[in-house]
């Protein structure tokens, strides 16, 4: 971006608790950013952003020393800075407290040298819950890269074209609307089977319709019945929903395939029975998990 484009776009400063682990931050969004729509470019979190009929760009730097991240907006976003800001905080967890965290599930020798490892490990959010939706319902499967270039797929089919001063954002995220309204042959051309187009098709309209919101403060139990009625949504991908668009800080996707390895191979009711000793933070735990086996290809770390 140019120094004229900086200097007129309006900023913000978010405060959080430290420590915060930004690399591993980073490296989690980055590793499922959707091509076009968000990206991490040289220690920063980038993404285009629609809010009502603001459209514009938001670009996150590093952590400064006064504990506060710095944010620049496109001018487009100002009347709804605010709106972006607790967005913001959502998506990067800065409400976390990480001193009660590690407090807490360092007492489990397992996780113990990973709190070590990597302090202050958040919980990524969702910036859009439609967007986290369609990442995780992609996700179901298949790999961590091979859900990001399906998605992707969808940013350029049915996200709206935008103009930034980024060279790796291009689209808006794809919208529910246009999801629902999509004949069903043109989803499973993204490359989606039958099964899994139908059920995309499907939670879009109810989203669309406003029949699911899935988003911090609904009432988790009776938004992840609703949702798990829609037909191929299993209990993984409601955890995982969960986890990062209802900000529920003790859901855990037990079944998840590298959650079982990170355990040591066992069985998801195995896994469920050892994550009681983490709650109410078990979310935390499933990340230091997932982030011991980023090094090693684990199939599907995370899905979304």
């Amino acid at each position: 971006m140019s120094r004229a484009a900086a200097s007129a776009a309006p900023s913000l400063r978010l405060d959080y608790q430290p420590p915060l682990a930004w690399d591993a931050l980073l490296a989690f969004l980055g590793g499922r950013g959707a091509a076009g729509v968000e990206a991490v470019v040289d220690d920063r979190y980038l993404r285009t952003v629609r809010i009502g009929p603001h459209r514009g760009w938001l670009a996150v730097s590093p952590p400064s020393d006064d504990g506060t991240l710095a944010v620049e907006l496109s001018p487009s976003l100002a009347p709804v800075a605010a709106n972006v800001a607790e967005r913001l905080r959502q998506l990067l967890d800065l409400q976390a407290s990480p001193p009660a965290i590690a407090g807490h599930l360092k007492q489990d020798p397992v996780l113990a040298p990973h709190l070590q490892a990597t302090p202050g490990l958040r919980v990524p959010g969702a910036f859009d819950g439609f967007e986290l939706v369609l990442r995780a319902i992609l996700g179901q499967q298949v790999t961590v890269k091979a859900a990001t270039t399906l998605f992707g797929r969808f940013a350029k089919a049915y996200g709206e074209p935008i103009e930034t001063p980024f060279e790796a954002l291009r689209h808006l995220s794809p919208q529910a609307a246009l999801v629902a309204d999509a004949p069903l042959q043109q989803l499973i051309d993204l490359g989606l089977t039958q099964r899994r187009a139908q059920t995309i098709r499907d939670v879009a309209q109810h989203h669309a319709d406003g029949a699911l919101r899935l988003e911090p403060g609904v009432d988790t139990t009776a938004e992840l019945t609703r949702f798990k009625a829609i037909a191929g949504i299993g209990d993984w991908t409601a955890s995982y929903v969960a986890m990062r668009a209802l900000r529920d800080a003790d859901a855990f996707p037990a079944g998840d395939l590298a959650l079982c390895k990170a355990l040591g191979g066992v069985k998801p009711r195995e896994a469920e029975a050892r994550s009681a000793a983490w709650r109410p933070w078990r979310a935390y735990a499933a990340l230091y998990l997932w982030r011991s086996l980023a090094t090693s290809n684990a199939g599907r770390e995370a899905g979304g």
